[in-house]
């Protein structure tokens, strides 16, 4: 019984941050982050170099080729909740398998 009780509740937290990666991360403050706040107060931001990932399918909060800025903001969301359970998953499995 501790054992449904249990995986009932991962699968809300999982469902929750679904949730809100996906669907309230767009509401999130459109505000520049503490460093490019500091780099637009000191006058160096327009120095900046683009960032290394600046060509990668998720790069500034969104996906790349999606129009709607809110589905992709969405999907940017869902995309990185879903690869941090995945990555999460391997490594829990690896350490469980070792422990053995």
């Amino acid at each position: 019984m501790k054992e449904f009780f249990a995986n009932k509740f991962i699968l809300a937290g999982i469902a929750l941050s679904l949730l809100i990666a996906g669907v309230l991360s767009f509401y999130a403050s459109s505000h520049p982050d503490g460093l490019e706040k500091v780099a637009e107060t000191k006058g160096f931001l327009d120095t900046a170099k683009n960032p290394i990932n600046s060509g990668s399918p998720l790069a500034d909060y969104g996906v790349s080729g999606v129009e709607s800025e809110r589905l992709s903001v969405g999907a940017s969301g869902i995309i990185g909740v879903l690869a941090t359970l995945l990555v999460a998953g391997v490594v829990f499995r690896f350490l469980a398998k070792k422990s053995k």
